[in-house]
């Protein structure tokens, strides 16, 4: 894909949505991290199900330590995995209390040091609570770049390199949203919806079809 074609591509989206934002609830940024720990393998909706009452207990460092992780998987044991994401966050609120003050830090090394932070993660907190320019490469951005053409790659890794250098720079910030939100709505696994697409005339998806299934 060439340039002129992301560019266009990226000014659609931002027509269409000019300020994305993740879809998971949250107030401050360590609301954000908990719920991006506990949406790993998850649903935001399901994981939004759950904050909405464990933020009401707990929505700070000390609060959550208080709180245990045997409650605290009994808060969250509707999602994947609660078990080990319920000794991680508490392992993390342990951390946050005794390096850093009981504050998120902004830095890509010290929340990837986290238990139960990776990349994925730490992109994320960066970009939505601090409002850097990070991709975080999901299944969906994953999915979308390669049968685009946007950024292909044969790992995250390597697209997430590809999009940090082939995206225009005044898209950076929100690439990661707008491209998520295309991958869950529109660009999905099995059927896409190319009939409903803003780009599928840009796109390089050579499978697309733009009638409705039941058309």
């Amino acid at each position: 894909m060439n340039a002129a074609k992301r560019l266009e591509i990226f000014n659609r989206f931002r027509a269409a949505n000019p300020k994305p934002t993740t879809e998971l609830e949250y107030a401050t940024s360590f609301e954000l991290l908990i719920a991006v720990m506990l949406s790993a393998q998850a649903t935001d909706l399901s994981v939004n199900r759950v904050t909405r009452c464990l933020f009401q207990f707990a929505n700070t460092p000390q609060d959550m330590l208080r709180l245990g992780v045997d409650e605290l998987m009994a808060h969250i044991q509707t999602i994947g995995l609660f078990r080990t994401k319920a000794r991680n966050v508490i392992a993390t609120c342990q951390i946050l209390v005794e390096q850093h003050g009981g504050k998120v830090p902004a830095t890509r090394a010290a929340l990837e040091s986290l238990p139960g932070v990776g990349r994925k993660t730490a992109s994320v907190v960066m970009n939505v609570a601090f409002g850097l320019p990070t991709i975080a490469v999901d299944t969906h951005i994953f999915r979308v770049s390669n049968r685009t053409g946007i950024a292909p790659g044969k790992n995250v890794d390597i697209v997430e390199q590809r999009l940090l250098k082939v995206v225009p720079k005044e898209f950076l910030q929100n690439a990661h949203h707008w491209l998520v939100l295309h991958g869950r709505h529109t660009c999905v696994a099995r059927k896409p919806r190319c009939w409903n697409c803003m780009i599928a005339d840009l796109c390089d998806y050579k499978s697309k079809s733009l009638r409705p299934a039941n058309a």
